[in-house]
């Protein structure tokens, strides 16, 4: 027991094995992460070293909103499960902060529609995005296509997008209004650590005529593709809503005339899918997909 400035305080300690201090209670009297601390250190200090381990640990998205369900209500621990879908909250992930304006229409949408359910619209990470689903940090994630994997499921596109290619602003083909596949397969593109053929959908690995579009140096994250685009070391392709948000002065985007719109769609786990997911996807069907320009 530690006595704080509000008051003397339970803390359950290790006495056995599988046992560890019980965060619910620090949380509970609202203990700072310095005063937790300092429980840990009075009561465990004098103990051998090697009868304890100390460990920073993390809830995943639906962990923290069971915690929060815990704390609030004061639900037993066996009540928790029986909540399982309904505690109304979906986390989305969408590729880039500005990038989400854009779909704003969906968003709305649903909150107009379901009222009782949050939505929240996170950050999908550049390299790997699929991680994040898989480790339940987002509910569903809007991804380019074609996703194959075999764990998740493809829902309806919600947008498809004209291909824009970054170029340093004084590259010899800022002297074009356009551009086509087999004009910039003379310089060198940036690399991903992702699956091949999710990859491919974005850079293909060939032009029309076969020429081979070379890819250079791995990158993992845009800040990383500017610095080699903005150099000239590379050039890249991109959707065209980065001419829109990520505008330069280093930096010239020009139309590709011969790529197909890239289409993006709804993602999520096949085994996690819930009434919350079927909603969100059936919002999206329901408005269709959205139209975007390049500016």
């Amino acid at each position: 027991m530690w006595a704080g400035e509000e008051g003397a305080v339970l803390v359950q300690v290790p006495v056995g094995v599988g046992r560890v201090f019980d965060f619910l209670d620090a949380r509970r009297a609202a203990l700072a992460g310095g005063q937790q601390a300092r429980c840990v250190h009075e009561v465990l200090g004098s103990w051998p070293g090697d009868l304890w381990v100390r460990r920073v640990c993390g809830l995943r998205n639906r962990g923290g909103r069971y915690l929060d369900e815990f704390l609030g209500n004061g639900a037993g621990g066996n009540e928790l499960g029986a909540h399982d879908g309904d505690i109304g909250d979906i986390a989305l992930g969408a590729p880039a902060d500005q990038f989400r304006n854009d779909l704003r229409p969906y968003w709305d949408a649903f909150r107009s529609g379901h009222p009782e359910w949050r939505l929240r619209i996170l950050q999908a990470p550049f390299v790997d995005p699929f991680a994040g689903l898989r480790r339940g940090d987002v509910d569903v994630l809007v991804a380019w296509l074609p996703v194959e994997e075999p764990d998740l499921t493809v829902g309806p596109v919600l947008f498809a997008e004209p291909r824009v290619l970054a170029v340093a602003a004084d590259h010899e083909l800022t002297r074009h209004t356009t551009v086509s596949l087999e004009m910039i397969a003379d310089f060198q593109h940036p690399n991903v650590e992702a699956a091949d053929y999710w990859h491919d959908g974005f850079v293909p690995t060939h032009t029309p005529s076969g020429r081979a579009i070379e890819r250079g140096p791995v990158v993992w994250n845009s800040e990383e593709i500017f610095t080699l685009v903005s150099t000239g070391e590379v050039v890249s392709l991109f959707s065209g809503h980065m001419a829109r948000y990520w505008a330069r002065p280093d930096i010239a985007y020009l139309p590709v005339r011969d790529m197909d719109a890239l289409p993006y769609g709804a993602v999520w786990r096949t085994d996690t899918e819930n009434d919350l997911i079927r909603a969100f996807a059936q919002t999206v069907r329901d408005l269709g997909p959205t139209s975007t320009e390049l500016s």
